[in-house]
């Protein structure tokens, strides 16, 4: 990653929060509104980077108390401190983020922010020195069916259909009679569309294999298969990852990868043929190492969020573009969010990131209480 040098004058961490246009359930548990912390970092000329940590408690057992607390602990090491080399830095304040992954990916952001800002390059710059692969500067999310009705899954299909999505990321495991109805309806509603399938843990490699063959004899086949069982389950992930070898069907590993040596370990027991890079599990850069792993082991790429509003969003979005290996894109979490903390400037309402014409940084500023 390119280099500068300049001092932190001010640091401020702080919880943000925003509605939710509607409940974001998943098999494991639920959102009900945006409550992330924030990190702002300040050059003397008053130039600023941003940082965002979302909070999972559900799927990882941190609470935003903690996080705050790490945050506010690294912004007041930070103030008055020099930067010659910030992904240096970064490494340096990992460990004391050790079990907090979400506070990690906040400090490099905010950290990383800034060095670009103030080097006058777009966020996704950082990352092509990274890359195996061309830079991709345009491509479209999905868009989830959150656990829900089967009324309501076909309504969200017919929604987003019109409005030109193509992919649709359905939220099962929480009753699977419901689901495959759910997942049958958003076919019949958006004809031709692509189906991923995101369990959050909730079956075993039975049962996954035998609601795969449900689905099929109703006409419907997801291209990709996310975290179909619990994370500490690595034969249940092999045993379905053999069974659909042949298939066009591929298996991704979420909550199962959330660090470098979780993705050497999925990589070299071949027990999945996808990998799901979140920023909160991993942090930015080792989720960039993650990225060069599966990339060399020809596995494929899904680049996903938590709760995050269009800050984190945008920095997965430029994250995206730099390293141009993603396959498979889940940053539509703000199409759930209420205000300007869902707005990013480039991402239209079709579902389409264009960064090709970027300004310095990630390019989404928010607004500190």
């Amino acid at each position: 990653m390119e280099k500068v040098s300049f001092v932190i004058d001010d640091a401020v961490a702080s919880i943000i929060r925003a509605p939710l246009v509607t409940p974001f359930r998943i098999a494991t548990g639920q959102h009900d509104e945006l409550e992330n912390v924030f990190l702002r970092l300040c050059a003397g000329d008053g130039t600023c980077g941003y940082g965002e940590a979302a909070v999972a408690t559900h799927i990882t057992g941190e609470t935003v108390a903690d996080t705050l607390d790490s945050l506010q602990s690294a912004a007041h090491a930070l103030r008055g401190r020099r930067i010659s080399d910030p992904v240096a830095v970064c490494r340096e304040f990992a460990p004391a983020f050790a079990g907090n992954h979400a506070g990690l990916a906040a400090l490099e952001m905010a950290v990383l922010d800034l060095s670009a800002r103030l080097q006058g390059i777009p966020f996704h710059r950082l990352f092509t020195p990274l890359a195996q692969n061309a830079p991709v500067f345009s491509f479209a999310t999905d868009i989830t069916v959150v656990i829900g009705t089967v009324e309501q899954a076909r309504q969200t299909a017919l929604d987003f259909a019109q409005r030109g999505f193509k992919t649709f990321k359905i939220k099962v495991g929480a009753d699977e009679s419901i689901d495959l109805q759910r997942v049958l309806a958003v076919r019949e509603a958006a004809p031709g569309c692509e189906i991923v399938l995101d369990a959050n843990m909730g079956f075993n490699a039975t049962r996954m294999l035998a609601f795969l063959e449900r689905l099929d004899a109703g006409g419907a086949r997801p291209a990709l298969l996310e975290q179909p069982v619990p994370k500490e389950d690595w034969e249940g992930l092999c045993t379905i990852t053999k069974a659909l070898e042949g298939s066009d069907i591929l298996v991704c590993a979420d909550e199962s990868v959330g660090s470098v040596a979780a993705a050497r370990r999925a990589i070299e027991m071949n027990a999945v043929s996808a990998i799901n890079i979140k920023f909160m599990k991993s942090g930015i850069l080792d989720g960039a190492e993650i990225a060069r792993l599966a990339v060399e082991s020809g596995k494929r790429l899904m680049l996903g969020a938590m709760m995050e509003s269009s800050l984190a969003i945008t920095a997965s979005a430029h994250f995206a573009a730099g390293l141009g290996c993603i396959d498979f894109i889940d940053l539509d979490t703000t199409f759930f969010l209420s205000g300007e903390m869902g707005h990013s400037p480039y991402l239209d309402a079709t579902g389409r990131f264009d960064l090709e014409a970027a300004g310095p940084g990630i390019g989404v500023e928010p607004e500190f209480p």
